[in-house]
């Protein structure tokens, strides 16, 4: 029988986030209407969002962090409205420019995942990931 004294560790929502494993949304995901607490994994952050002035001067693209992280927010409202009631997961495109693109190269398409599930404390929150990622 397992009981809780089996239990070794456990790795929650609030130690992914602070080990960065998971990025918060912080206000902006409030600014842009959503209600829970939103965040996205590392690798849909790196692939989506971060960008920095060299990521600029190599594509020639003036872009933000923030600009960035907005475009993931719009599409991903886009997302749940698409989703019929009741659904905990959505998929949304985002375009977006890559880092490692070369200079003035088209924005490509990258669909996101994103699951409303329960948090450390089974409050409702919101995972944004790539596909394939758990």
């Amino acid at each position: 029988m397992f009981t809780n004294s089996d239990i070794i560790s456990t790795y929650t929502r609030a130690d992914a986030l602070n080990d960065c494993t998971l990025i918060d949304t912080g206000p902006l995901a409030a600014e842009a209407g959503f209600k829970f607490p939103m965040a996205l994994t590392r690798a849909a952050w790196e692939d989506c969002v971060a960008w920095t002035i060299h990521d600029g001067d190599a594509t020639g693209h003036l872009q933000d962090e923030t600009g960035r992280l907005w475009d993931v927010l719009t599409m991903a409202r886009h997302g749940i409205r698409q989703t019929g009631p009741g659904q905990s997961v959505t998929s949304f495109p985002v375009n977006r420019i890559t880092r490692n693109a070369h200079a003035h190269s088209d924005p490509t398409q990258q669909w996101l995942i994103l699951e409303i599930h329960g948090g450390d404390h089974g409050e409702p929150v919101m995972t944004v990931m790539l596909p394939g990622e758990d």
